[in-house]
């Protein structure tokens, strides 16, 4: 499209890239200087490659986003991500870069853009004219073919049925036939599956072209291919009857877009397909899940543990003999072995150990070694908080690792810290007071704390909108929570003061955690986006951009090396903190995202959602591997005990439901073929899954903690209706 070229490369000149203009006339063989037109998106004429960049509304964001040709079996790859900066240090300004793969194609170029898209650009592709008349005939032609055929292909053909229905709904409302569209809509919605359900109501207020212009679904909807993955065999018979029947109509509509994935072997059956659809883009590319993620855990630290002289004192109290105590290797010694899939231990720069931080670790050694063995014969027990008289509304909740405080967002723009121990919280003394202090003395951190200030609960006052998360640092000197003001805040646990906004997100801000190690932390918003931060830079470091719709939840894996998003637009994917890429894209939600947990292993996610699903991945293969069903609301918090025998999940069902981990996630059939076709096969019941119920009153579950000997903590606010 030759308009379109010349768009592009007058962006080009205008930023002074001369290079990458270069390059593209090269490619494109436009040598001439006649540049004219405006428009937002790219097609080289390479043979079978076309390119899109994609500009979502609202940020400054640039998405690039390339598709094959089905036609063109090449192997592509994308180049970086216009993101990746090489170092974790300051934010890496995306660039309007040209990626080009080894063959020399030019794949996509990112283009920056300060405000909304061109719209009229993205929506010009809508022009071709069909016959208005003829929408509905060729819908109900290709349904006739698609329901005829064997069985084998149908279940997988039945996957066109919704994205052709909206683009040509699209079309017709774009080329201004309302009454066709109108009548093509209420004639066909009814046949799309129920998970649709939401995108369609959002359509159907679609009724002028005036009202595309600002629809952000819809831009996504145009920008994004939607991704069907579809066997050989069924593709070729859809080939077949569209050549034949002449109907270029729908064809058009496939080859611009629609993401057609094709793989070699068996068709996937019903089952198999409805589970891994219902994401606002289809599925994910294969592609999009094959880069190695190294999702095991770094090397914990080596020191020596002090053996308890007042346990064995304890012991000895009434004469009895005392136990002989197994000795302890020094501890650590559960992991000196590197873990062939852990990343390198300098892969990403980590803090280093203070003294306090070794003295927490060898608490939580002991604590260890009490701990539970859970499992189906041994349930853990709950502990409920329940926030009573929230009239405030309660939009958040975290505990610390040690569970010695508990934090509660509100919608009155407070946030609250409680201390769950008998031990009070206090602040730190005023500068004139501890200038008379001796710093010498063994208990210098005792006296600077003023006892004067001793209470069970602290009020933080900073933010002016709801505060949608909370996150306590790892160390427990610091808080964060995030707020439908856009910004995140920084709380001093030392002096119960606010020590830094951080500004990047112009809208509200859904989620915020704290990495495992300290320092860093994510979150993740209404822009679209997740941002990493340190808390020492003003600036994200890095920007992970690609869902199409809100960022609802944000989690850290185990080694820090990795971010997991969830999001409104029904996917979950999976950064790297090094670069910047996605690694992982993750479809089988139909609902948005809220809650996500990592197994403590690294190797497993276990994500719910407004469907009222679990479902369970494996990382390392990309893979679902199972489904928890038995929620019958929105699920918004997960988390699985410390030693990962046990998945708990909390739900606005008012319940909470302990799951048997070990047993879902033993024997998975993770081989190469699974892997390569995602012919995934759930068991049919995971009631078998299932370890107990346990209901509230009638408070919905936000947050679930297991304590470090493995009780499970469960916190909510109670609801008078």
């Amino acid at each position: 499209d030759r308009q379109t070229l010349v768009a592009v490369l007058q962006f080009l000149r205008r930023s002074n890239l001369r290079e990458s203009e270069e390059i593209l006339r090269r490619e494109a063989r436009l040598l001439g200087d006649d540049l004219g037109g405006n428009v937002a998106a790219v097609a080289t004429s390479s043979p079978g490659v076309a390119a899109v960049a994609s500009v979502p509304p609202g940020k400054g964001e640039a998405r690039g986003d390339c598709g094959v040709c089905p036609s063109s079996r090449r192997e592509h790859r994308e180049l970086g991500s216009p993101y990746a900066a090489p170092s974790l240090g300051g934010c890496p300004v995306s660039s309007p870069s040209t990626k080009i793969t080894h063959s020399g194609d030019v794949i996509g170029s990112a283009v920056v853009v300060e405000d909304q898209p061109d719209v009229s650009a993205v929506l010009s592709a809508y022009n071709q004219q069909g016959d208005p008349t003829l929408y509905e005939e060729y819908y109900s032609g290709l349904k006739h073919f698609i329901e005829c055929s064997l069985d084998c292909h149908r279940a997988e053909l039945s996957q066109l049925f919704y994205p052709l229905f909206v683009h040509m709904y699209l079309e017709l409302v774009y080329n201004q036939h309302e009454s066709e569209a109108k009548s093509f809509f209420e004639r066909f919605h009814g046949d799309q599956e129920c998970y649709y359900q939401d995108d369609l109501r959002v359509l159907s207020s679609l009724t002028k072209k005036e009202h595309m212009k600002g629809n952000e679904t819809m831009l996504d909807f145009r920008t994004s291919k939607f991704v069907l993955r579809i066997s050989r065999d069924s593709y070729q018979l859809l080939k077949r009857h569209l050549q034949e029947k002449q109907n270029n109509q729908i064809w058009n509509i496939v080859q611009e877009h629609l993401y057609i994935d094709i793989f070699d072997g068996m068709p996937r059956s019903k089952q198999q397909i409805d589970a891994m659809v219902g994401s606002l883009a289809g599925e994910a590319k294969r592609e999009a899940n094959k880069a190695k993620v190294f999702f095991g855990l770094l090397k914990e630290p080596e020191f020596d543990v002090p053996l308890d002289d007042e346990d064995e004192e304890g012991e000895n109290e009434e004469g009895k003999p005392k136990k002989k105590k197994p000795k302890k290797d020094n501890v650590g010694s559960k992991s000196k072995k590197q873990d062939p899939n852990a990343p390198p231990q300098n892969r990403i720069p980590l803090p280093e150990l203070k003294d306090s931080d070794k003295l927490d670790k060898v608490m939580n050694m002991k604590e260890a070694a009490r701990r539970v063995r859970l499992g189906p014969e041994c349930l853990p027990s709950i502990c409920f908080y329940t926030f009573l008289n929230a009239y405030q509304g309660l939009t958040a909740v975290d505990i610390t690792d040690d569970s010695s405080m508990i934090v509660g967002g509100f919608a009155d723009s407070t946030v609250r810290v409680w201390s769950v121990t008998p031990k009070k919280l206090r602040s730190v003394k005023t500068a004139a007071d501890l200038s008379l202090i001796d710093k010498e003395s063994d208990d210098v951190l005792e006296r600077i704390m003023d006892e004067k200030t001793a209470s069970e609960l602290k009020i933080l006052y900073g933010h002016s909108g709801p505060v949608y998360g909370t996150s306590f640092s790892p160390d427990r000197n610091y808080l964060l929570s995030c707020s439908e003001d856009g910004t995140v805040r920084l709380w001093s646990l030392q002096t119960f003061t606010c020590l830094v906004g951080y500004k990047g997100h112009n809208y509200p801000v859904w989620d915020t955690q704290f990495s495992p190690y300290g320092y860093y932390f994510v979150s993740g918003g209404h822009d679209r986006v997740a941002r990493l931060w340190a808390t020492d830079h003003y600036q994200p470091l890095r920007i992970f951009a690609g869902h199409l719709a809100d960022v609802t939840c944000t989690r850290f894996h185990p080694n820090s090396n990795y971010i997991a998003t969830g999001s409104a637009d029904r996917t979950i994917r999976l950064w790297d903190v090094l670069n910047g890429n996605c690694v992982r894209i993750f479809t089988g939600h139909k609902g948005p995202i809220h809650s996500l947990a990592f197994s403590p292993n690294g190797r497993f996610l276990a994500t719910g959602a407004t469907d009222g699903r679990v479902l369970l991945w494996d990382i390392g293969h990309g893979l679902m591997v199972g489904e928890l069903k038995g929620h019958t609301d929105t699920i918004y918090a997960l988390r699985f005990s410390r030693d990962g025998e046990i998945l708990a999940s909390g739900s606005m069902d008012n319940t909470v439901r302990l799951w048997d981990a070990v047993k879902a996630f033993e024997d998975l059939e993770t081989d190469d073929f699974t892997t390569a076709t995602g012919h995934i096969n759930l068991p049919e019941n995971s009631q078998d899954l299932l370890l107990g119920t346990y209901m509230t009153k009638s408070t919905p579950v936000v947050h679930l903690h297991f304590t470090r000997r493995n009780l499970l903590l469960a916190a909510g606010a109670y609801s008078s209706q």
